[in-house]
């Protein structure tokens, strides 16, 4: 996909690839749990007139992402998964789960990517998640 510079960077990360289907992008800023969050979400309008989410990527920066452990557990609490939520390992710095991977970029900063309809598949979302480094 051609990405506009817009879209290439997030909350202080570069973002080297997307897929090619993804509608409007929107950003959002908020905190939980005392991280920061900026959040992008691509949404292509339904024939229904519903608006159905494409793909998320969230730069997360906090001292409570100090370590995988730290990533994963914060993640669980974020999402209110229960304890049988395993993760598999993504690489050195990553996990991946159904339809999300998430990598410890530094301590204190990590990042998801979600697919939370499955209209990428995890193949594409793995995929994005490799391609994330912090800008320069």
């Amino acid at each position: 996909m051609t990405v506009s510079s817009q879209e290439t960077h997030i909350g202080g990360l570069a973002i080297g690839y997307l897929p090619d289907r993804l509608g409007s992008a929107s950003d959002f800023e908020f905190e939980w749990g005392d991280v920061k969050f900026v959040q992008r979400v691509w949404e292509t309008r339904l024939d229904s007139g519903a608006w159905r989410v494409d793909l998320q990527i969230q730069a997360m920066r906090g001292e409570a992402l100090a370590d995988m452990d730290a990533l994963r557990a914060f993640l669980a609490e974020y999402h209110e998964r229960g304890d049988d939520w395993k993760p598999e390992p993504f690489g050195a710095d990553g996990l991946v789960s159904d339809h999300e991977a998430a990598r410890l970029l530094a301590p204190g900063l990590a990042v998801e990517v979600r697919d939370p309809f499955g209209r990428q598949g995890i193949d594409e979302v793995r995929q994005v998640a490799a391609a994330i480094t912090k800008a320069q």
